[in-house]
């Protein structure tokens, strides 16, 4: 096997793999593994397709006012890592998960009787939620979940965002 750093064969040593160090002298590399970057395409493609779902989702609940239909929508995908949060096991995930999930929910009924605006700070405010979760993996096993959700979160969020701006209503 090669040990990583001369191209030489030894026998009993393993390849470090790509951004560990094989000896003290040398520096760690911090970039993001390749295979990462490669995995996102697909989970950003999918949050956008996702985005635009939510974003036009109350035109399939046309008896309810589309804010009360986007403060569905953002405590539902709060509630999400609730149950991640549980398959992780661990109960300071739970509890964490559960309090965050908590405000989200607190956060989207305030908006039904408040400001819709609210819901894009919501939406924005989850979608950083979900970089923090995909860099420091609180819960485990979440790899592609976390760029789907922020990209579903945040282009919901910009077409609404525009929504708003054109002028459409949000209330009955």
């Amino acid at each position: 096997m090669t040990n990583g750093t001369h191209g030489t064969r030894t026998a009993g040593t393993l390849t470090p793999r790509p951004g560990l160090t094989s000896s003290p002298g040398q520096q760690q590399v911090t970039s993001v593994p390749r295979w990462r970057l490669r995995a996102l395409p697909g989970p950003i493609i999918w949050g956008a397709a996702w985005g635009v779902i939510q974003a036009i989702s109350p035109l399939g609940f046309w008896w309810l006012e589309p804010k009360t239909v986007y403060a569905l929508g953002l405590a539902l995908i709060a509630a999400v890592y609730i149950g991640f949060s549980v398959a992780d096991g661990r109960w300071k995930v739970i509890a964490v998960e559960s309090a965050v999930a908590g405000l989200f929910v607190v956060i989207a009924a305030v908006s039904v009787s408040g400001s819709a605006w609210l819901l894009v700070l919501g939406l924005a405010g989850h979608g950083l939620k979900d970089v923090w979760q995909h860099r420091s993996q609180f819960v485990r096993n979440t790899n592609w979940w976390p760029p789907f959700c922020a990209t579903v979160d945040w282009v919901a969020a910009g077409l609404i965002t525009i929504a708003m701006l054109k002028g459409v209503p949000f209330h009955g």
